[in-house]
């Protein structure tokens, strides 16, 4: 689920855009967890704040984290922004190679908290990275050097893309992988065949049923 100030937002043509219900109005976000609570293990908060302003939602987690588990990526650039993320409630801290400055900020977010997903995102089968200091391009062997640091789970990000289905089978051979991005769940049968854990989807299915008659 994309959040922007409290706002539940879905992607658009140039970004993320604010998901309206048919009447106008705007979507709640505690209706939209009582929704998905029942249904599925855990939500996938990318707090936009976080990710364009390098101001997470603290107290929007702190808050949706009494409904239901919660992975969250808030766009973490240091180690030390990632325990905040924890102690605010997140089951789990996403740490993505797109924003992390580097693998020892890696290494060193492991030391302050064992509760780390750890994110590629793919750009036609490449890494994108924030900064040269992760030094390959290859996916899997970023994803090897995040694993010898002790991290298990994995997802898997392609941007302007479908998945690499390869790719997240090489991956998923080392510990539990997702896919996001432009994951879709018509795709649960090749999800199951190259061995991921599981895939994440945007919840617009989720709006749609909540606004049938």
């Amino acid at each position: 689920m994309l959040l922007r100030k409290g706002q539940v937002c879905l992607p658009g043509p140039e970004g993320p855009i604010p998901a309206r219900r048919p009447s106008g109005g705007d979507y709640d976000v505690f209706d939209i967890l009582d929704q998905l609570a029942p249904r599925y293990p855990f939500l996938y908060l990318a707090d936009l704040d976080g990710l364009e302003e390098n101001d997470p939602q603290v107290e929007y987690i702190q808050e949706l984290s009494r409904e239901m588990p919660m992975w969250v990526d808030s766009g973490v650039r240091r180690s030390d922004q990632a325990i905040d993320i924890i102690v605010a409630g997140a089951q789990k801290v996403v740490l993505s190679s797109a924003y992390l400055r580097s693998p020892r900020e890696l290494q060193r977010a492991w030391r302050l908290t064992t509760e780390i997903a750890f994110e590629v995102e793919t750009l036609d089968g490449k890494l994108e990275k924030s900064d040269a200091q992760w030094t390959s391009d290859d996916p899997a062997e970023v994803v090897g050097v995040a694993r010898q640091v002790g991290i298990t789970d994995v997802v898997v990000s392609p941007r302007e893309t479908g998945p690499d289905w390869p790719l997240i089978s090489r991956i998923a051979q080392g510990g539990p992988t997702w896919v996001d991005g432009t994951f879709d769940p018509g795709d649960v049968r090749r999800l199951a065949e190259s061995g991921a854990a599981g895939g994440i989807f945007h919840i617009d299915r989720i709006l749609a049923s909540m606004d049938a008659p």
